[in-house]
C-alpha cells in the first residue's frame, strides 16, 4: 500500500470518528450539557494541579462542554488561568484576570484583549471532538492544539487534560506519529489518567 493510500485511509478513519463524537455530543439537550459542565468540578481534585500552576482553559463554541465553571474552581485552589487565542496558524494564551474584558479569538471564542499578559501555561485543558480510553483525542482537524501543546512542551513539563463530554468517548481513535496522546481526559464521569 502507497503512503499516499495510508494517508487517505488514516484521514478516512479520523474523519468517522470525528463525525461519531461530535454527533453523540450533539444529542445531548441543553440541559444535560449544562449538568454534565457542572459535573466535572465534581472531579478537580483528580487533575492533580496545584496553587500556583498557570492552567489553559477554553471558551466554549457550539456544543461543547463548558470548562468555565471547572476554571473557577481551579482558581479557587490557588491557580492561575489564561486562555488561547488564535493567531495565524498558531495559538496564543493570554492571562484571564477576574472581570477583566474578553473579545472575540476566533472559531466563536472569548479571550482576553491584546493588552492581558501573554503567558506559558503548565497545564491545558484541551477541547475534543471525541476520546478513547487510552487518552488519544481527535480534534477539529486544524491542528492549533497539536501545534500549541508541541512548543509548550519545549518549554517546560506539561500536562494536557482533554475535556469532553463522556459520550464523545469512542472504541479508537486511530493516532499517526505525530499525534500527542493526552495525560488524562475529564469528562462527567470522571478522570481518566494515560497509563491507568
Amino acid at each position: 500500500m502507497s503512503q499516499d493510500s495510508k494517508s487517505s485511509e488514516q484521514e478516512l478513519a479520523k474523519h468517522a470518528v470525528r463525525k461519531a463524537g461530535l454527533a453523540a455530543r450533539a444529542g445531548l439537550s441543553p440541559v444535560e450539557r449544562i449538568e454534565h459542565s457542572l459535573a466535572l468540578t465534581n472531579f478537580a481534585d483528580a487533575l492533580g494541579v496545584v496553587p500556583g500552576d498557570m492552567v489553559a482553559g477554553f471558551w466554549p463554541i457550539r456544543d461543547e462542554v463548558d470548562p468555565r465553571p471547572l476554571m473557577d474552581a481551579l482558581a479557587r485552589r490557588g491557580c492561575s488561568l489564561c486562555l488561547p487565542v488564535v493567531q495565524g496558524e498558531n495559538l496564543v494564551f493570554r492571562r484571564l484576570e477576574k472581570d477583566g474584558q474578553l473579545e472575540p479569538a476566533g472559531f466563536g471564542s472569548m479571550a482576553p484583549g491584546p493588552d492581558a499578559q501573554a503567558v506559558r501555561p503548565n497545564v491545558v485543558l484541551v477541547p475534543l471532538s471525541a476520546f478513547d480510553r487510552n487518552c488519544n483525542r481527535i480534534g477539529y482537524g486544524k491542528g492549533f492544539y497539536d501545534r500549541a501543546l508541541s512548543e509548550l512542551e519545549k518549554l517546560a513539563d506539561l500536562t494536557a487534560i482533554g475535556v469532553a463530554f463522556a459520550v464523545q468517548q469512542v472504541e479508537e481513535v486511530p493516532m499517526e506519529p505525530h499525534d500527542r496522546q493526552l495525560d488524562g481526559i475529564l469528562s462527567d464521569r470522571g478522570f481518566l489518567k494515560a497509563g491507568d
